[in-house]
């Protein structure tokens, strides 16, 4: 038994019994169920720190996973610091004129910009020119710039507790520059490299991570972290008739004290 549930997002908790549904904007009226339960599930950002440091609430994910998912600075920021040889060389600048120069000099064409919270592929632009750079840097007020990865596909590993339960790769539509499966990208579950999963399961461990989906690449046999996200795209674990729902519930009653 997994004790008394919450979850401020039905759909990712499909499955598991017991749990009550609540609308996020109402977490103040139905603080009495809230503080009654042994576990608080996909809150909004916005609750956690009042959830966590004010009600002293078990939540799911962990509170790392919000706080280092919370956006592409944060993550690139922790990955830098334990494992600099699996990031790809990344500069994160407040948007200034000479920022942007120094992009331009520093990275050679084509190179890869990012809005700093995003997901789904969106947000994500390959620059191939000077122009492409500045359109870019117009909309941003952080320059999130980092080398291009001369990859043909990506992996998705899929993290739960301590373990990584599922992966596939992800392959770009013909023409396309994302492999997202949201963006037409198509999948394969066949041969996932073991060396991905163990770096995923090592920062996850280091980290306190327990619920993500973290995107990775190889390059000449070497995994490069590209981001993670604790709420990502499930269809293509839906089609392959996998319920996360089934890990999240054995992670919840392993760690019920």
């Amino acid at each position: 038994m997994t004790g008394r549930l919450v979850s401020f997002d039905p759909l990712r908790t499909l499955n598991i019994p017991g749990v009550i549904p609540l609308k996020p904007e109402l977490w103040l009226s139905q603080q009495d169920v809230i503080r009654a339960a042994d576990w608080i599930l996909f809150p909004e950002y916005w609750q956690v720190n009042a959830l966590v440091y004010g009600w002293k609430k078990k939540i799911f994910p962990s509170i790392s996973s919000f706080h280092l998912g919370h956006d592409k600075v944060e993550m690139t920021r922790i990955f830098q610091a334990i494992c600099p040889e699996n990031t790809p060389f990344t500069q994160i600048l407040a948007h200034t004129e000479t920022a942007v120069e120094r992009v331009l000099d520093e990275f050679c064409f084509p190179f890869v910009a990012k809005e700093v919270r995003n997901s789904m592929g969106q947000g994500v632009f390959l620059i191939e020119n000077s122009k492409n750079f500045i359109d870019y840097a117009r909309s941003n007020s952080v320059l999130y710039v980092q080398e291009y990865l001369p990859i043909i596909r990506d992996l998705r590993l899929v993290l739960v507790g301590s373990k990584v339960v599922s992966g596939y790769w992800r392959k770009a539509a013909p023409g396309q520059f994302h492999n997202n499966v949201s963006r037409g990208g198509s999948v394969n579950f066949d041969d996932i490299a073991d060396g991905a999963v163990e770096l995923v399961e090592s920062f996850a461990q280091q980290t306190g991570i327990n619920h993500a989906g973290f995107d990775v690449a190889e390059v000449d046999g070497h995994f490069y972290f590209l981001e993670f996200n604790i709420r990502f795209g499930t269809r293509a674990l839906t089609d392959r008739g996998i319920r996360l729902s089934q890990y999240i519930e054995s992670y919840l009653n392993k760690n019920r004290t």
